[in-house]
């Protein structure tokens, strides 16, 4: 049982880790994408204030009717003039009618413009590795409300990158070493979380120990009293015999039951590897099976066993392992009809070994079928107690989960039942 609450720490802890991590992940990459948003606006800002001013040095003429730029005297674009800002990649100047004036640094692919507003580009003459990226922007000039042309600059993207970069750097190394530390963190909440519930369930399984323990006392010794009543009263009249016998059968049937809690209680989880040995499974069910044939025949049934001609091996208690295709083999034959066949069947699937139990029994409604390993639990409610209490099944298939394994059940009603024994297998 330790094992369970270690597993269920475990799952406390990565479920927190997921929902934290997925929290803290959302939360990154929205800061980043924010991050990325507003730097790249204060960029296009500032690019389009450096366009702006040279636009505004633009001087224009009247000829024919017309209003013609002086390009001579702005900045970069005149021929007489220093560049406003070395950081500037290239500037052009367009015509109203959107064909190219006058360059500098670039000479573009297109002779007209062909976008508007903000773009980010890489010049198809580029060198760099890897290709330099450039922000452009392209903006419609007028005067007096008349289009006289479009001014055209670029910047390199390289500040706003370094930048990003060293932002996605530092989210890089945080953010798994955040995700570390909610691990750690639901780890230890997941430790505290079980705490109470690992001390409830320490008192809960002590007490059903001891009281499993002390009851078996009374019990062998109200039994001895009424085998001796029946053994030295020979003459006694038959109505106080018969209560005698009937004492005997019910102490005979707690003691059983008392037995079958105190395996629950002391059974709980999975076995260490320690207390597991190597067994050969087809040679363990070939014993059975004898045993099994024995008890079907004073029911006048017949035992049918496949069994594969190699060695099946699992790492098993072969002890608890017996017990729990003697439950499954008894729970067959007890609710099976007279004449009828019980088929034991040994097969490997891969990394498993199968063992299942068939019946020609009345078979198990869909209804019961997620119950029929659940303590105390019986398919027909009326059964007597002489039938059993209901922890054959459950204690089967707890030693089943107790070698890694798992027992599963198909059945439909009048078509008896087939349960199915799987372990991991041993591949030697």
């Amino acid at each position: 049982m330790p094992n369970l609450f270690q597993q269920s720490r475990r799952n406390l802890a990565r479920w927190f880790t997921l929902s934290m991590g997925s929290i803290l992940v959302v939360f990154a990459a929205s800061v980043y994408v924010l991050e990325v948003r507003g730097r790249l606006q204060a960029f296009d800002t500032e690019l389009e204030s450096k366009a702006r001013v040279m636009a505004g040095g633009i001087q224009y003429r009247l000829r024919q009717g017309r209003l013609q730029p002086r390009l001579d005297h702005v900045p970069m674009l005149g021929s007489n003039t220093l560049p406003m800002d070395s950081k500037i990649a290239y500037a052009r100047w367009y015509t109203s009618n959107g064909k190219l004036a006058r360059f500098v640094k670039q000479q573009p692919s297109s002779l007209y413009v062909t976008t508007m507003g903000f773009e980010t580009v890489t010049p198809t003459n580029a060198t760099d590795t890897p290709p330099l990226s450039l922000r452009q922007v392209t903006l419609p000039v007028r005067h007096e409300g008349n289009l006289i042309g479009y001014l055209q600059i670029a910047v390199p993207l390289t500040p706003l990158q370094h930048t990003l970069s060293q932002l996605r750097l530092l989210l890089t190394l945080g953010v798994p070493a955040a995700l570390g530390m909610i691990a750690l963190t639901g780890w230890w909440l997941g430790g505290v979380a079980m705490q109470p519930l690992q001390q409830s369930y320490q008192r809960l399984h002590h007490f059903t120990t001891n009281a499993s323990h002390e009851l078996r006392t009374p019990l062998a010794k109200v039994l001895g009293h009424a085998q001796l009543g029946l053994m030295s009263a020979s003459d006694i009249e038959s109505g106080a015999r018969l209560r005698l016998e009937k004492i005997v059968h019910i102490i005979r049937g707690m003691s059983r039951l008392v037995g079958d809690l105190l395996f629950l209680a002391r059974h709980e989880g999975r076995l260490r590897s320690e207390d597991l040995e190597l067994i050969d499974l087809t040679k363990l069910v070939q014993e059975l099976a004898w045993d099994v044939a024995a008890l079907a025949q004073t029911k006048t049934m017949t035992v049918d066993c496949e069994l594969p001609n190699q060695a099946v091996m699992v790492a098993a208690d072969p002890d608890l392992l017996g017990q729990a295709i003697t439950n499954l083999t008894d729970n067959a034959i007890k609710y099976s009809p007279p004449h009828s066949r019980v088929q034991l069947r040994l097969m490997t699937q891969g990394r498993w070994a199968v063992m299942q139990v068939n019946d020609d029994g009345p078979g198990i409604s869909a209804d019961a079928l997620p119950y029929v390993f659940d303590r105390f639990y019986r398919v027909n409610a009326t059964r007597s107690q002489s039938e059993g209490f209901g922890l054959g099944l459950a204690i089967a298939q707890q030693i089943a989960q107790a070698h890694g394994g798992q027992i599963t059940v198909r059945s439909e009603p009048g078509k008896g039942a087939c349960f199915e024994l799987t372990l991991p297998r041993q591949i030697i």
